[in-house]
């Protein structure tokens, strides 16, 4: 009790606090979400995420190298599919010639160390922008897993580490871990988005592939909420990841970040595998937007909330920070 304890004796200076220090970053805990796009020397900046681009292939295995010399030893990558080849069933998305499909092979082959986890969802190849197939008004749960496992075992034979199902399908971390092992892809890892939330913050990520729900002459669902969680829930969300991993995932995913550091907890306290946390396109451009107004230090509060999603139980945060955040830990 006081006076005998004083709390501030751990904090007199900087040399104490390092050595008492509970929670710390290191480039290693980061992975770059990417976008590609069709081209040769193509780089264009989406203008909802600052600093963001849309790559060619060419380009984004140079910035893959730059990523790697800097420590950050995964990325997780996103196409943006042209409109032509957009329909209902998804088919693009396992085109062994397909534009993710030939990122994955150029990344592997310039950078074998980086680990690469493709999204597996069919909205940016839907003509609804879902993430699914549609029949009668609604997304299809069982004939879109079996297009998931195509995409999946596509994503495989290109040299993926990883796959990375954001779909929030039903059953689909079964299908995909009983499709990987029939193909031959045992050691192939499943990064499953568990936990994610029918959020508004993904706002600008749906710019940067063009993959929001579209108005159709056919009845479509308007939004996402019958397949991605109700932000008023929290135990769904254990069970969710719960049952993403008895299904085989090797790694877990609750999605957004800050908003939801509560979740991260609960189920990092729930399962015994790594727990990702996706600090999304909303979140990065709220803090863009409010440092360019001069509202906010830009670098400290991109770390302090870089800090807060580790120390709720994060083990790999996907950050669009992630360049800055280790350009910064490497000069410390």
């Amino acid at each position: 009790m006081f006076p005998l304890q004083r709390g501030r004796r751990l904090r007199v200076n900087e040399s104490i606090r390092s050595l008492v220090r509970e929670t710390t970053l290191s480039p290693s805990d980061f992975m770059f979400p990417m976008f590609i796009a069709e081209g040769e020397n193509y780089k264009v900046e989406i203008s909802s995420m600052p600093g963001i681009f849309r790559r060619s292939v060419d380009l984004t295995v140079l910035e893959v190298k730059e990523l790697f010399d800097l420590g950050i030893r995964a990325v997780n990558i996103y196409v943006k599919v042209d409109e032509s080849l957009k329909d209902n069933t998804g088919k693009e998305a396992w085109n062994p010639d397909g534009l993710m499909q030939r990122a994955i092979k150029e990344i592997k082959a310039a950078c074998p160390e980086m680990i690469v986890m493709p999204d597996v969802a069919l909205d940016p190849y839907s003509i609804y922008g879902h993430d699914g197939i549609i029949a009668n008004g609604d997304i299809e749960n069982d004939s879109t897993n079996e297009a998931l496992v195509k995409m999946a075992v596509s994503h495989a034979q290109a040299g993926a580490d990883f796959v990375a199902p954001s779909d929030m399908m039903d059953g689909r971390v079964l299908r995909l871990r009983q499709g990987l092992d029939a193909a031959g892809f045992q050691n192939v890892g499943i990064m499953s988005y568990s936990a994610k939330y029918a959020s508004a913050f993904y706002g600008p990520f749906r710019d940067a592939l063009d993959s929001a729900p579209r108005e159709s002459d056919v009845v479509v669902p308007k939004d996402k909420k019958t397949y991605q969680m109700d932000y008023s829930n929290r135990l769904e969300a254990i069970k969710e990841a719960l049952w993403d991993v008895e299904e085989g995932a090797d790694m877990v995913m609750v999605k957004p970040g800050i908003a939801y550091l509560d979740i991260v907890r609960e189920v990092k306290n729930a399962v015994n595998v790594p727990v990702t946390v996706f600090h999304v396109s909303g979140e990065y451009a709220m803090i863009k937007a409010a440092a360019e107004r001069g509202w906010l230090d830009h670098d400290k509060i991109m770390m302090e909330q870089l800090m807060c999603i580790k120390r709720a139980g994060a083990s790999l945060i996907s950050t669009y920070f992630a360049k800055e955040a280790a350009i910064l830990l490497k000069k410390e």
